[in-house]
């Protein structure tokens, strides 16, 4: 039977027989899935000063990252990495719209970054990226003192997680 799925991080929905192992939109892991019917969601969330300084740099550093790997993946040399480059610029856009709601800003310019043709160039730069990201959402998680903030921060320390893990297997 076809049901439907709500990620709890970014609110976006699913269609399916069961829920996926990942938001096929933000990357959130399976536990932040539910039925839609149980699914609380809300972007509605008072920002106190440090609370608004993370989620503005967070912002930026997603629109930032979906850049770059929009960009790697118009111009790297590896079929596979252009590939991989378009699905984490999706899922890295999709981070900046969490944020953007969460900080009631209408659309927001998209950010211009440089790339590299080779491939591994570009691996390198995502490894990087990657690292000061979950170094980032690390520090945010332990600082929040909203639940919903919190809970944020540690999904996507997780998903960026998987993307430094996805780099790591190609630099090998």
């Amino acid at each position: 039977m076809v049901k439907l799925y709500r990620c709890i991080i970014c609110g976006d929905a699913y269609i399916g027989a069961s829920p996926p192992a990942n938001c096929p939109f933000c990357g959130a892991h399976g536990e932040y899935i539910v039925e839609a019917k149980e699914a609380v969601v809300t972007f509605d969330v008072p920002l106190g000063t440090k609370d608004r300084a993370n989620a503005e740099h967070a912002l930026a550093v997603e629109i930032s990252n979906a850049a770059f790997y929009m960009c790697a993946a118009g111009q790297t040399d590896d079929p596979e990495g252009k590939i991989l480059f378009k699905a984490l610029g999706k899922i890295e856009a999709e981070h900046a719209s969490i944020w953007r709601k969460i900080l009631k800003l209408g659309s927001v310019p998209p950010g211009k970054e440089t790339c590299h043709i080779p491939n591994v160039e570009n691996l390198q730069e995502s490894h990087a990226r990657e690292t000061r990201a979950i170094g980032f959402y690390r520090k945010a998680a332990s600082e929040s003192d909203h639940p919903r903030l919190k809970t944020i921060f540690e999904a996507l320390v997780a998903i960026e997680t998987d993307h430094l893990h996805l780099s790591e297997e190609r630099l090998k």
